[in-house]
């Protein structure tokens, strides 16, 4: 029985806003399909498609959050939680005198 060599995973890459944009426009031209694009490209069928989707919402072609919303939210979400963090030392704060002048 052989035994099946286990693929090592692909190291995560990052791409600029420009290449993400040169590709949607690709697959947008209509003369290679998505999967095509990503091939001729080493890149994950799923991700070009995430890109033309983003970008197609960015758009206004489609319904959903474009990508300043997005780093708009990510920003209040992180605002948030250090507040919440604020909040939680201050309580422990006032515990902490509250039973100090007893």
């Amino acid at each position: 029985m052989e035994s099946m060599a286990k693929k090592k995973p692909r190291p995560r890459r990052s791409f600029t806003p420009g290449f993400k944009t040169e590709i949607v426009e690709l697959c947008r031209r209509g003369d290679r399909s998505v999967g095509q694009v990503a091939k001729d490209f080493d890149l994950t069928e799923t991700a070009v498609r995430l890109w033309v989707a983003q970008a197609e919402t960015d758009a206004g072609e489609r319904e959903a959050l474009t990508s300043s919303e997005r780093a708009e939210l990510a920003a209040l979400r992180r605002e948030n939680r250090r507040l919440r963090e604020d909040v939680e030392v201050l309580k422990r704060a006032t515990a902490f005198f509250a039973t100090e002048t007893r």
